[in-house]
């Protein structure tokens, strides 16, 4: 296919200003509020900064090439000056003064307050329309994992499409570019906001589905820990705990022994300077303790590698073969190694106590045993090459026997509030539209108990 159109160099192929791109990057990862990470982790998420930069320099000609279209001209010259003016402003050429004038303009473009920025989005958005003669080209994110590309595309303005083969990530992209837009405008439904705002004030943008997003969240949170809380002790002082840290085990090989092994890469449990942390391994009444020290290590690394495993307390050693035949047959045991709290802007690590230990173990004497639905949803086995195969390897194939007791119990509860919170959406809808809900006649809301349940 040719084209009489001469390809014109982008902005990016010429010089983009990299050390603000850069240091907008970096200071992505000290947001705390309104970014997509705090929301969800996604392992490579690509920083939006970068991305915003990115496609507006892939898109917008280069000033010093030949045709590049007059409007898009204009509306460079219209930009600020540099704040300050480069030294040799004076003999610059007038291409490389427009090109100083977008790199002062992108400067401002990446910085995480305009992401909310009307005005610089705005200019953002002329400029491209400018430089594509009113029709910018759709963007296509073959592998777009967290969603950051399609992401910023949409935010200037572009058609965005995105797409990976792992399902985490198509849902998180769906839910962060492709369903805020279906609510745009629209109030929220909860009580809460419609009586003291009112369903007829404007919303902008995505804000009513925020609101709503925080409320019935918050909805959830609280009947959650009202089923499970009592499994989820404070710290020693009264902490909020974020993290419970676990070993699997083994049976020692050594029959004179016949210990509990821990398999464990490394004992250090931090390695921030100054905040150093490890977990000290101690032989107590033919089982294994840990104990929290921040002042300095234990004499082994790990007790387990690629090779096998050591055992701590008689030093026998497991070849990785023992490992495995042991977990597939018997199946891996499960310790707990250290306890995180929340403290003043870090992390604090203390020493496993048996008040979180029994909280954690949960047998079939559970208040709220898995029904038989749930048990049929944990029971399908998982494929063979998840997390690389080494489930199988260690006889972890079905998706129950990926969670302790206590997850699968919080999992379910959360799965169960899901529907739940579905359901009191519905009938708030109801109540906001004056439409009498007739999917539901003769059911109560579900944060009310009818006189039959128990």
């Amino acid at each position: 296919m040719t084209t009489d159109t001469p390809w014109r160099k982008k902005l990016i192929e010429v010089a983009i200003p990299l050390d603000a791109i850069n240091r907008a990057s970096v200071r992505e990862k000290s947001i705390r509020h309104g970014h997509p990470s705090t929301l969800h982790l996604w392992w490579a998420r690509r920083p939006l900064a970068a991305c915003r930069a990115v496609i507006f320099c892939s898109l917008i000609d280069d000033p010093g090439e030949d045709g590049a279209p007059a409007e898009l001209l204009r509306q460079i010259d219209e930009l600020p000056e540099p704040s300050p003016l480069p030294a040799d402003w004076d003999v610059m050429d007038t291409a490389e003064r427009r090109r100083q004038r977008l790199f002062a303009f992108i400067e401002t473009l990446v910085e995480w307050k305009s992401t909310t920025d009307e005005d610089v989005i705005g200019t953002a958005r002329e400029l491209i329309l400018a430089a594509t003669d009113g029709n910018p080209p759709a963007l296509l994110d073959p592998f777009c994992g967290g969603g950051s590309i399609p992401l910023e595309a949409q935010r200037l303005g572009l058609e965005a499409h995105g797409s990976d083969l792992n399902p985490v990530a198509v849902l998180i992209t769906k839910a962060l570019i492709e369903l805020p837009p279906k609510f745009a405008g629209r109030p929220p439904v909860n009580p809460d906001a419609r009586a003291e705002i009112g369903s007829d004030v404007e919303w902008k943008g995505a804000a009513g589905l925020a609101e709503d997003v925080r409320w019935y969240g918050e909805w959830m949170r609280q009947r959650a820990w009202e089923r499970i809380g009592h499994l989820y002790p404070e710290g020693p002082n009264g902490e909020t705990v974020i993290a419970w840290l676990w070993a699997r085990t083994v049976k020692c090989p050594n029959p004179a022994c016949g210990i509990e092994m821990p398999l464990v890469r490394s004992l250090q449990l931090s390695r921030k300077k100054d905040r150093e942390a490890w977990a000290h391994p101690r032989v107590n009444q033919n089982a294994i303790r840990f104990e929290v020290r921040t002042d300095y290590g234990s004499d082994i690394d790990g007790t387990v590698n690629r090779s096998g495993a050591v055992c701590i307390a008689c030093k026998t050693t497991a070849p990785l073969r023992y490992v495995r035949e042991q977990a597939q047959q018997v199946g891996l045991g499960t310790q707990m190694m250290a306890v995180v709290t929340e403290g003043n802007r870090r992390r604090n690590y203390v020493s496993a106590d048996p008040v979180h230990e029994a909280a954690a173990v949960l047998d079939e004497a559970l208040e709220k045993p898995l029904d038989n639905d749930r048990q049929g949803a944990l029971a399908p086995p998982t494929p063979e090459r998840l997390t690389g195969g080494t489930s199988y390897s260690y006889g972890l194939t079905t998706w129950g026997s990926l969670f302790t007791s206590r997850q699968l119990v919080a999992l379910t509860t959360f799965s169960d509030l899901v529907g739940e919170a579905r359901e009191l959406v519905q009938a708030h809808i109801a109540e906001a539209t004056m439409v009498p809900d007739q999917t539901r006649p003769d059911q109560t809301r579900p944060d009310q108990t009818r006189p039959d349940q128990t």
